[in-house]
């Protein structure tokens, strides 16, 4: 079962007259790393931030269909009925969210990390620091930066930055991970650092990933899906996309005959 299944969901921004998505089908399955790719504009990011219904930062957006999230214990729920603020804050934490560009709050390393724990009612400051350690330990940070975890995070490089909020989302155990291009900010050896993480990452985590750089989905991915024009065109195993796809849009996608 996957651990979430968009099923017939189309999205509006406010003030547009026509969908950015429409009508997509797609499970994101557990402790596996969903690519999705497809040309600028297609709507890659637009289903990726419904996921954890970020959009809802700004009102106004239509949402249709369903966007069903299993939990561990099997229970599901839609999450486009998700309407009190509580509901959206423990969402965003269940679903964590990494985007493009770094986004270290201006504090200490360690408040960064803790952040989100203080969120969720986390006080004792045993476990506090227990908890931080393990998630710097967790986005191969710790080693870096154990002896300066009251400087602030803004003085870490970006590829540093960037595992920072990483460690920041995992430090109160999501289920599932969204990363927005999340390298292509970055130089390649911090980009291969943050590839072989979120590999790593998917032992305790179910991701997607959208990504403009196809060999990157090809490197890490497990399944992926090809969208064009907000809409879904081909879903399959990563290898089957990349060499043997069923659909020519996604054919001449691979091989760089448009997009």
């Amino acid at each position: 079962m996957p651990v979430l299944n968009i099923k017939k969901f189309s999205f509006t921004y406010p003030g547009v007259d026509h969908p950015s998505l429409k009508n997509i089908n797609l499970p994101i399955k557990r402790h596996a790393i969903t690519a999705l790719i497809g040309p600028s504009g297609c709507g890659k990011s637009t289903l990726l931030r419904s996921m954890n219904r970020i959009h809802d930062l700004y009102p106004g957006n239509k949402y249709e269909g369903k966007i069903e999230f299993t939990d561990q214990d099997k229970s599901v729920n839609d999450i486009l009925q998700i309407k009190k603020e509580n509901e959206f804050i423990e969402l965003r934490q269940r679903i964590g969210m990494i985007f493009q560009k770094p986004t270290p709050f201006p504090m200490s390393i360690f408040d960064n990390v803790a952040y989100g724990l203080k969120i969720a009612g986390v006080k004792n400051k045993t476990e506090l620091t227990d908890r931080v350690e393990v998630a710097l330990k967790g986005s191969a940070l710790w080693k870096e930066v154990h002896d300066r975890l009251g400087k602030s995070a803004m003085g870490l490089s970006g590829g540093q930055q960037q595992r920072l909020c990483i460690a920041r989302a995992v430090a109160v155990k999501p289920e599932v991970l969204l990363f927005d291009e999340p390298t292509s900010a970055l130089d390649p050896i911090s980009t291969g650092a943050i590839e072989e993480l979120i590999v790593e990452l998917k032992k305790d985590v179910s991701i997607a990933i959208v990504t403009h750089n196809m060999q990157q989905a090809s490197r890490i991915s497990d399944y992926t899906a090809f969208m064009y024009l907000g809409d879904l065109v081909e879903f399959d195993k990563t290898e089957n996309i990349f060499l043997n796809p069923k659909e020519k849009k996604t054919e001449d996608y691979i091989t760089g005959r448009f997009g």
